[in-house]
């Protein structure tokens, strides 16, 4: 898998936004990446440093349409923190 496949997009939350002060960024991973891969694309694409990676697994919820049932996409979520001497992520661009 390329460094591009695994790291989907940035989650953007409220609670991400206050985690970003600490040097931790919140991503939607690949549902088959796993630490290493993670860490490594998140070096190779932004240029950093990584130091810790923490990975959460989501299950797909069970939603209705009329008679017709069905489960949403299952997702992975990477919590990446950044080394003391590495430079910040800009995700935006104020």
């Amino acid at each position: 898998m390329e460094a591009r496949d695994i790291l989907k997009r940035p989650v953007i939350t409220e609670r991400s936004s206050e985690l970003m002060a600490e040097k931790k960024y919140t991503f939607e991973v690949d549902v088959r990446a796993n630490k290493t891969q993670v860490k490594d694309a998140v070096e190779a694409i932004f240029d950093v440093k990584v130091e810790k990676v923490n990975i959460m697994n989501y299950k797909g919820k069970f939603k209705r349409v009329g008679k017709f049932g069905g489960y949403t996409n299952k997702r992975r979520k990477a919590i990446v923190k950044l080394a003391a001497d590495s430079k910040e992520i800009e995700i935006f661009d104020i």
